[in-house]
């Protein structure tokens, strides 16, 4: 084999992202629902036989040794392959939004490379290069919806119902620093549980990049039930419908008015709106009542994002069940 063409790398939004705490190292500890959705980078990679490893950038000019090729850099060492490869990449994923879109290249570079390079290594022995690339990058090559915990690494994935969103990012760029740094970081004093929630492939409390007991050691939140025979199948729907909050949006809206002006625009379109990670990208569900369900996700944007502000990018998109690529790697 040797090339892999129109290769997804789908970034994702957190439904949630509530603050819980912080690490002694100075980390804010994280509880999040992260989803994959339908709008995605596009790559293409072609093995090389000299060990070189080169990025083409398609679109945007990315920073010269971005997530990608470190993360070939990272594979190529802990393989010890002689082989390279040329990386194009065509940027769709706004930078600086909080979507994952650098995290999510990386992790299809890997699985990619995987496969091009005739390793064939389980998800086990790559999940642990995703981490040192960063605290995303393990979801994406999960590939599943999760819950996810601590600072982005423990991992349980679930199975949720298909959504469609709308996905609004203005020209602002927040600084992750400065957002964790503010006087207005929320933070929720309850610590919410996933234990014993039904995970896919009919795994109980499976964990993808498990660093810790994660929620199996926090107890129940009272607001979702108590104890495995208490979950509900509503319980699921109820977290992927609105529940909870961002806790890092009053100090991101203080850092940028662009933010609160996409958040406004969503809630009179579609009647909710909310910040996505820690970036300045916002999203809103849209409801069966206002879209009909075969509309497809082009007529959704020309129709539910018209009137956009010059310089902003929005698209309406939908959640995926599974990361296109995962099946590639066993588990």
């Amino acid at each position: 084999m040797r090339a892999l063409y129109d290769l997804p790398a789908p970034a994702k939004l957190n439904l949630f992202l509530h603050v819980v705490g912080k690490r002694p190292d100075g980390y804010h500890l994280l509880q999040s629902l992260f989803v994959p959705i339908s709008w995605a980078d596009t790559l293409h990679i072609e093995r090389r036989d000299d060990a070189l490893l080169r990025r083409h950038d398609l679109s945007q000019a990315l920073p010269e040794d971005d997530l990608c090729l470190r993360a070939a850099r990272l594979l190529q060492q802990a393989s010890a392959t002689s082989l390279g490869a040329d990386i194009h990449i065509e940027k769709q994923v706004p930078s600086g939004a909080g979507m994952g879109g650098g995290s999510s290249d990386a992790a299809t570079v890997l699985l990619a490379l995987n496969r091009l390079w005739g390793l064939n290594w389980p998800l086990s022995r790559l999940l642990p290069l995703g981490l040192q690339l960063g605290a995303d990058v393990p979801f994406f090559l999960g590939g599943r919806p999760a819950w996810v915990q601590g600072i982005g690494e423990d991992l349980l994935p679930l199975a949720l119902p298909t959504q469609r969103f709308a996905v609004v990012k203005p020209p602002a760029s927040l600084g992750t620093k400065e957002i964790f740094s503010s006087p207005l970081l929320q933070r929720s004093n309850s610590v919410a549980i996933v234990a014993g929630f039904p995970a896919l492939n009919g795994a109980d409390d499976k964990r993808e990049a498990g660093v810790g007991s994660g929620g199996a050691e926090a107890g129940l939140d009272s607001s979702l039930g108590g104890g495995k025979s208490a979950v509900q199948p509503t319980v699921l729907q109820q977290l992927s419908s609105g529940w909870g909050r961002n806790d890092l949006q009053a100090a991101a809206e203080a850092a940028s008015e662009q933010v609160s002006e996409a958040l406004a625009f969503l809630k009179q379109r579609f009647g909710n709106s909310r910040m996505t990670g820690s970036g300045s990208a916002v999203f809103a569900r849209i409801e069966s009542a206002v879209m009909d369900n075969d509309d497809n996700d082009d007529q959704l944007t020309a129709t539910g994002l018209k009137g956009l502000p010059s310089g902003w990018v929005g698209r309406s998109c939908h959640s995926l069940e599974v990361h296109p690529l995962r099946g590639w790697i066993e588990d």
